[in-house]
């Protein structure tokens, strides 16, 4: 205690027993932020944070990163970004000599690797008619725009006339998940994984031509002007905007699946426990899985999708793939009871003898 007295570095125990949920409350009262940034900030702090760690002293925090690593019920890359916020926290408690560490500071935890996709997940293509049968008539064609070509949820809402060319689509933007607000700004954002000038096209199938026109000629399209990231002005002709005023500036994905759990219960595409049965991303599986089971190259399924890598495809989808069990059953007898062709040839023969002469 002495030695620390004369480094400057003496922390008095006392000061290190306010509560984590206590100082980081006083840590976000003295942040000078926008609104929207402390808005998000005291969500995590409540839903996240003060859950698991908010009773702790800020002098017994030892174990951050044993919590953190299984991602508290966050993607790796949110959890990431928040542990910047929690480690910003923490060095504002050292700062005030209230600890002596940061037990947060330079933690990260690794990407998860991506599930594969349960079969009892993907619907049928007469499901996929069920549920586009059963939804509000505006979403309808966000059915099909998923399940044809693959699109997120916030990627068909973003669906304008500038996506549609000559038998393919091209996917430029998804919604903003603040579009919905009166106040946002910038309603739609580059893709996922990509900046704003990037895109990718999928080829498109007559039936989604056909949904394309039929929703046109029940709502024309609707002009929204935003500004993108580089400040430059865009005009996009959107089939998902509101027509009514008062009704924010585009739909939310929350809405949207709002309306397709609700389609699902009212087709009876239930579980045993009565819900819903599929999610709006059951659709994209439906799209993936058909495409490969089909034989359509993994690779060229993973770059429709845009997934950052074949990787992550292959990890989601690649048990789906059924030519890959049928190479591996002939590899596998090939190599362990080889057959001769004369072997192979003749149950074939004794079975048409012996139908013939089941036919005499």
């Amino acid at each position: 205690m002495e030695k620390d007295k004369k480094a400057r570095v003496c922390v008095d125990p006392a000061r290190g027993a306010v509560s984590l949920s206590v100082w980081a409350a006083e840590w976000l009262e003295r942040r000078v932020i926008g609104e929207a940034t402390r808005r998000n900030y005291e969500g995590f702090i409540r839903n996240h944070l003060v859950p698991r760690l908010g009773r702790k002293p800020l002098a017994g925090l030892k174990f951050v990163k044993d919590i953190y690593r299984g991602g508290a019920g966050l993607a790796a890359s949110t959890v990431n970004d928040r542990m910047v916020m929690v480690a910003a926290i923490m060095e504002a408690a050292v700062v005030d000599k209230r600890i002596t560490e940061n037990p947060a500071r330079g933690i990260r935890i690794s990407h998860r690797d991506a599930l594969a996709v349960d079969e009892d997940e993907v619907p049928t293509s007469a499901e996929v008619d069920l549920i586009a049968a059963h939804i509000a008539p505006r979403f309808r064609l966000t059915v099909y725009l998923q399940s044809g070509t693959g699109q997120r949820p916030s990627e068909a809402l973003a669906f304008s006339t500038e996506c549609r060319r000559p038998g393919y689509v091209r996917i430029r933007w998804q919604v903003s998940a603040k579009a919905h607000r009166e106040d946002c700004q910038t309603p739609f954002v580059p893709l996922k994984h990509r900046l704003e000038k990037e895109c990718r096209d999928v080829p498109t199938a007559l039936f989604v031509g056909q949904e394309i026109d039929a929703h046109l000629l029940k709502w024309k399209s609707v002009p929204v002007v935003f500004t993108g990231q580089k400040g430059k002005r865009i005009r996009l002709e959107t089939f998902f905007a509101p027509r009514q005023p008062g009704a924010g500036a585009m739909p939310s994905i929350a809405s949207y699946g709002y309306q397709f759990k609700k389609a699902c219960l009212s087709a009876g595409l239930v579980d045993l426990d009565g819900n819903a049965k599929y999610t709006p991303r059951s659709l994209r599986h439906f799209f993936a899985s058909t495409a490969l089971a089909n034989g359509v190259p993994i690779h060229e399924v993973s770059r429709w999708l845009g997934h950052r890598s074949v990787k992550a495809t292959v990890d989601i989808y690649g048990h789906l793939l059924p030519s890959a069990w049928d190479r591996c059953r002939d590899v596998l007898q090939r190599a362990m009871r080889p057959v001769s062709p004369d072997a192979t040839s003749r149950p074939a023969e004794e079975a048409s003898s012996s139908g013939s002469a089941r036919a005499a």
